[in-house]
């Protein structure tokens, strides 16, 4: 803030209270990065991106590196964000899991192209072979047919 504003000391030290009360981590501002664990580690990072009021955040791999109930609670945060701040959210995942909570529409690329968009329920109960295979993580069908595993190692 203090880079890409006008805000004084003060302003800026209230701005990130409010941002990390958003979060829910309050009075956490003197805290060093060792003593967060790694859902506090997400959830300073989204205070971080909202601390100049965005109109769009683009999540990468949000609940990556979290054990299921911390990942549960960051969709549950990003959701809570979208509706009180307003922010549209983009989320690049490979965790269906957190897609179909979060999302409103969900894209595939597959080979650098669309292959599907759609609504959470419509991506769901798709018949495109790809699709399925990536949603249900099976290990055989059309991603995987044509590739050497002996020879990845």
């Amino acid at each position: 803030m203090l880079e890409h504003t006008n805000a004084t000391r003060m302003e800026v030290a209230k701005r990130v209270k409010e941002c990390l009360a958003l979060v829910g981590l309050k009075d956490i501002e003197y805290k060093k990065p060792a003593e967060l664990s790694g859902g506090m580690k997400k959830r300073v990072g989204l205070a971080r991106a909202i601390l100049l009021r965005p109109q769009i955040i683009l999540y990468d791999e949000p609940t990556t590196g979290l054990d299921p109930i911390m990942g549960d609670s960051i969709n549950d945060l990003i959701i809570e964000l979208h509706t009180k701040l307003n922010i549209t959210s983009i989320a690049v995942t490979h965790d269906m899991t957190s897609a179909y909570k979060i999302a409103d529409r969900i894209t595939m690329l597959y080979n650098g192209k669309i292959i599907v968009d759609g609504k959470p329920d419509q991506i769901k109960n798709t018949a495109d072979p790809i699709v399925k295979q990536f949603i249900t993580g099976a290990g055989t069908g059309p991603i995987t047919e044509g590739i050497d595993f002996d020879h990845l190692i």
